[in-house]
């Protein structure tokens, strides 16, 4: 499904912060930021994650952060889990849905949310989405030929 001119322009009205890459390896921790090589920290951000179908979830989550490039790393092995367990009372059926991580929420709106004090349309109007969303492939050690 191709975005349209009108979806762009939406997206460009959002407030934006951050970039983000959701780490699909299990084996790689990424103590050193993929783009700048610097170390990473450690920082708690509240994501707020889209699952199919119109579903907002919120989650206070401990992430890598390069303060350098702006770029938030989660682990996608800790993410899933933790959506399974959230939901597994309340709304079972949408557990392995697609889901996106679209941005974040400053601290106080996540706790109003998590507080449910906030309708899902009204923290819509308070998500950060992510400037941009980063993917990097993992090249294992070793000597290789050169082409």
């Amino acid at each position: 499904m191709a975005k349209t001119s009108s979806d762009k322009s939406k997206l460009k009205s959002l407030k934006q912060r951050h970039r983000f890459f959701l780490n699909p390896y299990e084996d790689c921790a990424f103590t050193k930021c993929p783009k700048c090589e610097n170390k990473t920290k450690v920082r708690k951000f509240p994501l707020v994650i889209h699952i199919e179908p119109q579903q907002l979830f919120l989650l206070n989550k401990q992430c890598k952060y390069c303060p350098s490039c702006d770029l938030i790393i989660a682990k996608k092995q800790e993410i899933e889990p933790l959506m399974a367990a959230a939901f597994m009372g309340t709304n079972p059926e949408i557990i392995g849905n697609n889901y996106l991580v679209m941005g974040t929420v400053d601290k106080k709106d996540w706790k109003e949310g998590d507080k449910n004090l906030l309708s899902p349309s009204e923290m819509i109007g308070r998500i950060y989405v992510f400037k941009d969303v980063w993917d990097f492939q993992v090249i294992p050690a070793g000597w290789y030929r050169s082409k």
